[in-house]
């Protein structure tokens, strides 16, 4: 499932000096000051911080979804906002893969139906695209839920669903926003286990979380604190071991 177009350690996203300021009532309020990060082929980004630090609104500018007051975003080679919205939606759709806390379901669509969507709205023919989208089910193990409505899942298998249906365009990169935040401990583990075996063969993740008990699951993870990036630590560094001591949840499952 590893993309192919680019080599390990090259820059899939880039942003420079980012800054979005909103305007409440009669006065301007700085959510993000002055960001700078990379990400690379293959790694695992994980961006934690309390809530309303600015994680998600970040997410949201390297995403192309919230334009930044400042700075730039480069992704897989191109100026992200040099395109209108129109163009930046379809990058996406064709360059990303997306999982959210809560999933957006089509409810006439069964389970099949509901992976193989993305690759409807591309043209691909349906014998091909419920191939596809039936292979990356048996990968998370839903493949008994083909036929059932998504709503009628547990969370955890939901978050499998939407894991299989994020990959279904074998995308540049894997964004995970707060994926483990409606989930049980054992259904959390489930879930990054299977981000840590996707990231494994060489794909690209970024994940937003306030949730300390899985930052060593990264190879690199960025905490983040009123606007700005405040600290890195990478694969193997201590600090990450303590961090997940701490959350007081379930620890991470070695192998």
């Amino acid at each position: 499932m590893s993309d192919k177009s680019f080599k390990n350690n090259e820059k899939v996203l880039e942003g420079k000096d980012i800054v979005k300021v909103f305007k409440v009532g009669n006065t301007f309020v700085e959510i993000i000051k002055g960001v700078n990060l990379e990400i690379r082929k293959g790694e695992f980004i994980i961006l934690f911080g309390s809530s309303g630090c600015g994680k998600s609104t970040l997410l949201n500018i390297l995403l192309g979804l919230e334009v930044p007051s400042e700075g730039n975003i480069n992704f897989i080679g191109k100026d992200l906002y040099s395109f209108n919205e129109d163009e930046r939606s379809q990058i996406r759709k064709e360059k990303v893969g997306l999982i959210y806390q809560q999933q957006n379901w089509i409810k006439s669509l069964n389970v099949l139906e509901n992976v193989a969507f993305p690759l409807t709205l591309r043209g691909i023919s349906e014998d091909e695209r419920s191939s596809r989208a039936l292979e990356l089910l048996k990968t998370v193990g839903m493949e008994h839920a083909s036929d059932q409505v998504p709503t009628e899942l547990s969370s955890g298998q939901q978050q499998k669903v939407s894991f299989a249906r994020a990959l279904i365009s074998n995308p540049v990169l894997l964004v995970a926003d707060e994926p483990t935040g409606n989930l049980d401990s054992k259904s959390s583990l489930a879930l990054m286990n299977l981000f840590r075996e996707y990231n494994n063969s060489g794909n690209t993740i970024i994940m937003v979380t306030h949730d300390l008990a899985f930052l060593t699951y990264a190879t690199r993870a960025l905490n983040m604190s009123d606007g700005v990036i405040v600290k890195e630590y990478l694969a193997g560094d201590k600090e990450l071991e303590n961090f997940t001591m701490i959350s007081g949840k379930l620890p991470y499952e070695k192998k």
